[in-house]
């Protein structure tokens, strides 16, 4: 498939820090690891520029672990959280390269001993050059979750979209465990979200998305080949975008 053919040229990808371990589980699986890996890989050998914001959850979430909390204060449990989500670039960056994908890692925080600091300019060029870039620690500030990040990212790259991989295979009308009448989108607008109050990410992410008119593709990463899939256009999850119709 050549550049020209490409749904999506540049692309941010947002995973959960859950992609990187089992169900119900915490830590790093190196079997999930590989899949995602894997599943990158594909992406990358069609000429997709990659940039990908990682969540902590994994590891550990801040917001819950300051409630849980009465000895840390909030703003340190989310730098927490954030260098949590640098554990996940940096084992998803030799995961990545084990299986010949050339990366780079940047944080938002600096530590030079363990990756780059994010540069819009060397991100770009990074990117330009075919390699993925793993964007870590959020935003670097306390108080906003990696879904913001991502959208903040993309904006500043310039990307044509944003893919949110999740474990469910797009948006519904309402929880689909709990109703099993529940209708699944393939495609609705920033306006419809909003009117329905979906969750499709959190909302200061969202409106990040909507100002910018940056379509985003809510799909199930489990399922090998969808990020590809994702990328060259196929129809695949929900797709919100300014134009989007809600329908099944």
């Amino acid at each position: 498939m050549s550049g020209s053919e490409l749904a999506y040229k540049r692309v941010l990808l947002k995973i959960s820090g859950e992609s990187f371990c089992r169900e119900g589980e915490s830590g790093i699986a190196m079997a999930e690891l590989s899949s995602i890996s894997e599943q990158i890989k594909q992406v990358v050998e069609v000429g997709v520029q990659l940039a990908i914001v990682c969540g902590g959850g994994n590891i550990l979430r801040g917001k819950q672990f300051a409630e849980a909390s009465d000895t840390i204060i909030p703003s340190t449990a989310h730098y927490m959280g954030m260098l949590g989500t640098v554990i996940n670039a940096l084992a998803l960056q030799d995961a990545l390269e084990s299986v010949g994908v050339a990366t780079r890692v940047q944080s938002a925080i600096r530590m030079e001993g363990v990756a780059e600091t994010f540069i819009r300019r060397r991100c770009i060029r990074h990117l330009e050059k075919g390699r993925v870039v793993i964007l870590a620690a959020g935003t670097g500030s306390p108080f906003v979750t990696t879904d913001t990040a991502a959208a903040l990212r993309a904006r500043e790259i310039d990307a044509d979209i944003v893919l949110k991989g999740t474990k469910v295979d797009g948006v519904y009308s309402d929880d689909p465990m709990k109703n099993p009448h529940a209708v699944r989108y393939t495609e609705i607008s920033y306006k419809d979200v909003i009117a329905q109050n979906l969750q499709v990410m959190d909302a200061q992410a969202f409106h990040h998305c909507m100002e910018q008119k940056l379509p985003i593709i809510v799909f199930n990463y489990k399922k090998v080949g969808n990020i590809l899939r994702a990328v060259t256009g196929d129809t695949i999850g929900t797709r919100v975008s300014a134009e989007g119709k809600a329908g099944a």
